[in-house]
């Protein structure tokens, strides 16, 4: 049997009008839900990078960084967003409460990541945002793809959401700074700031491009060599 993450399955604790409540157990096993899904994508693709390596002797994968968003962040968006504190709407409306971060030596090997994980048997995409071929005006570039993935719960298959972000190494460089720059450091951004972090963002695209060719020119004199 097969379903999406049904409030109903999770029968801890009562609540009145579907209220969220993050002290709540139900809230607790939500949340475990979401980790299982999350180290199940983790495990998937670190699989794949091990046999890219033994295939290929180079590492399509550089590193993965998983993150749960916690209860106060999960909150504060539904805030934000205007969505009533229920678990359906949390569920419903907050897809990135298990989140995965793919990074990649070179520009080209986000593609083969989105497309493997396209072939995943088991896995639904249900969105996808490509920041690498169109960026978003503040520079950031990214592959952003929404899946749901099966897991195990009381013997019943659930599907739980994961946010998957792939990117380069140069892209995750620039974005990390970004983030520290404009919402964790005091003091407001002013326009100039945000026109530099643009620049900076562009040079970093066009170095991320040079090196990818310039690895492709290695791989292509290795095959010639080879011969």
């Amino acid at each position: 049997m097969i379903i999406k993450i049904d409030i109903s399955l999770i029968k801890n604790n009562k609540y009145e009008k579907n209220g969220l409540n993050v002290k709540e157990n139900k809230f607790k096993k939500l949340m475990h839900l979401y980790s299982l899904a999350m180290k199940n994508v983790e495990e998937k693709v670190n699989s794949i990078n091990q046999d890219y390596h033994e295939i290929y002797e180079s590492d399509l994968i550089n590193h993965v960084v998983c993150r749960l968003k916690t209860p106060e962040s999960i909150i504060k968006k539904m805030v934000r967003k205007n969505y009533e504190l229920t678990y359906p709407n949390l569920i419903e409306n907050i897809n990135d409460i298990a989140g995965v971060r793919i990074v990649c030596p070179f520009k080209s090997n986000i593609f083969e990541v989105v497309d493997i994980i396209k072939e995943f048997d088991d896995c639904r995409v249900i969105r996808e945002k490509d920041y690498i071929t169109n960026p978003k005006k503040t520079g950031y570039s990214s592959y952003h793809m929404i899946i749901e993935v099966p897991v195990e719960l009381d013997k019943t298959k659930l599907y739980a959401k994961v946010e998957i972000q792939i990117r380069t190494m140069a892209m995750d460089f620039w974005a990390t700074l970004e983030h520290e720059i404009k919402y964790k450091s005091t003091g407001e951004i002013t326009k100039k700031m945000s026109k530099d972090l643009i620049l900076y963002a562009k040079i970093i695209n066009k170095i991320d491009h040079k090196l990818m060719k310039l690895h492709r020119k290695k791989y292509k004199r290795k095959f010639e060599l080879s011969e």
